[in-house]
């Protein structure tokens, strides 16, 4: 039998439908101005009022000056350093972490947890974390201070602790009456049934550490350990575009592709991370909620 639908739902599913395609152009149009102003001649650019719906004076000269930059090239080095080793160490000392927090026989498994959860809510503040990395783990001007000092954050510390505690115990029971132990029970039994919240783990730390700045420009003083943040928030808001021009080009050039540089470093940064984020979003809702809900 057909089902036919009220008056009042299908105003619902219009309005519905409007509302979300207002809020996706809304969201959408922004990065499309982007990557039209960075294809743009600066000159037109600035002149142009309105909406962009085309680039204005094709052409690639801010996209060469930036690809030609040595400190674009260094950043992207320390920053994919950064992305790749801090996530997998994130991830592996989150993973443990979590294994033994869950382990009924840990007699302190809850004083870790109500310490891990304070941390949430209190912090030392911005002066003891620098004397503390700087002095105390003599990790200044040392790309491992990106690193180090943030290896587990307490809600993905939930988060995956919730999800091991929704693996039956029966499985653990069972590889230890064959002879496992925690170690292997973790990576060989726990782990390969947590793909979903692991892949949300990746996500999660990978772009935390991808937008990350505010450790670098605490702890780095050495340009050429500057990750790509660094870089792109001298040319947003410190209005540096001169040192795009390292490559080569006059003063004449600097000022015509100037706006039209501070765009094209946007795409630059930004392109990666929006690359492999289709490729994991599907297991984020299933991760988050993997545990969330126990029956």
């Amino acid at each position: 039998m057909r089902y036919k639908s009220s008056l009042g739902e299908r105003v619902f599913d219009v309005l519905n439908v409007a509302g979300l395609t207002l809020l996706m152009v809304v969201t959408l149009y922004p990065v499309i101005y982007v990557v039209l102003a960075s294809f743009s001649d600066s000159n037109q650019l600035l002149a142009y009022t309105g909406l962009l719906v085309k680039p204005l004076g094709f052409n690639l000269a801010a996209y060469k000056a930036v690809l030609k930059n040595p400190n674009i090239l260094s950043g992207y080095m320390v920053t994919l350093f950064v992305v790749v080793v801090g996530t997998f160490l994130n991830v592996l000392t989150t993973a443990v972490s979590a294994f033994v927090l869950t382990r009924k026989r840990f007699p302190l498994s809850k004083v870790f947890v109500l310490f891990s959860v304070f941390t949430m809510y209190f912090s030392g503040g911005m002066i003891p974390r620098y004397l503390f990395v700087n002095d105390t783990l003599g990790l200044g001007n040392n790309v491992w201070a990106l690193i180090l000092p943030g290896l587990i954050s307490t809600y993905n510390l939930i988060i995956m602790k919730s999800n091991f505690e929704s693996i039956p115990d029966s499985l653990e029971e069972s590889a230890r009456i064959d002879g496992a132990n925690d170690i292997v029970i973790l990576f060989r039994i726990i782990l390969p049934l947590s793909k979903a919240i692991l892949a949300v783990m990746v996500l999660m730390y990978g772009v935390s550490h991808w937008n990350a700045w505010f450790d670098a420009m605490l702890f780095i003083r050495t340009r050429s350990l500057y990750p790509l943040q660094i870089i792109l928030r001298e040319i947003l808001i410190a209005n540096s575009t001169e040192s795009m021009m390292s490559g080569g080009g006059t003063g004449g050039d600097i000022q015509a592709i100037g706006e039209s540089i501070k765009y094209a470093t946007i795409v630059v940064a930004t392109v990666p991370i929006l690359c492999v984020y289709p490729f994991v979003q599907k297991y984020f809702t299933k991760g988050v909620m993997l545990g969330a809900v126990k029956g």
